[in-house]
């Protein structure tokens, strides 16, 4: 803290930013994706191959019981915010994510498949419950390799749980989508 002060010594100096703060800033813009969020879009959380629902090798999903989707076959190891909005909920095992959008759609982002046996290791959660989220924000980081190691698929189901309140919800599979490319419609 500077003398008299309630600021950290490296916040702010003399009315400008200090060099700490503007490296801090420099990094989470790269760390999060450059995304202008139009109404009613959805963009990719995850870079890889967008696959039915149907075709994940886990009948809770694949059923569409948690809500439609698809599958996701990851070539990244990054979870970014596929829309503006609240996270609602991070699993103890860091291993999901459920967001809360501005019209109430409730998305979930599950990584891998019976991950929570994994009980985190692997997974890095960069966001926190009720905090505020934009398009293109990383919420989350997870090692492929290590959920390999441990035996698990890293197929990726992204769904909508309550897609019976949005009939219009759509993802277009069948694609490889870089995180942050528009994926569908809410």
């Amino acid at each position: 803290m500077l003398p008299g002060t309630q600021e950290p010594v490296c916040w702010k100096k003399k009315g400008r930013r200090g060099k700490l703060m503007r490296l801090f800033d420099k990094l989470m813009k790269k760390a999060n994706l450059d995304i202008q969020a139009e109404e009613g879009k959805v963009y990719a959380p995850i870079s890889g191959n967008y696959i039915l629902l149907k075709d994940i090798a886990d009948g809770v999903f694949s059923s569409g019981v948690l809500g439609e989707g698809c599958g996701i076959e990851p070539t990244e190891g990054k979870v970014y915010a596929p829309i503006d909005g609240t996270v609602a909920t991070i699993a103890d095992t860091k291993h999901a994510i459920g967001l809360i959008g501005p019209k109430g759609e409730e998305l979930l982002i599950h990584v891998g498949m019976d991950t929570v046996d994994m009980n985190g290791k692997g997974f890095t959660v960069k966001t926190a419950v009720d905090a505020r989220i934009k398009a293109g924000q990383l919420l989350l980081e997870f090692d492929m390799d290590e959920i390999k190691k441990a035996g698990h698929p890293v197929v990726t189901a992204f769904v909508m749980a309550n897609s019976s309140d949005h009939p219009d919800f759509r993802i277009v599979t069948g694609k490889t989508y870089q995180a942050g490319e528009a994926v569908g419609i809410l």
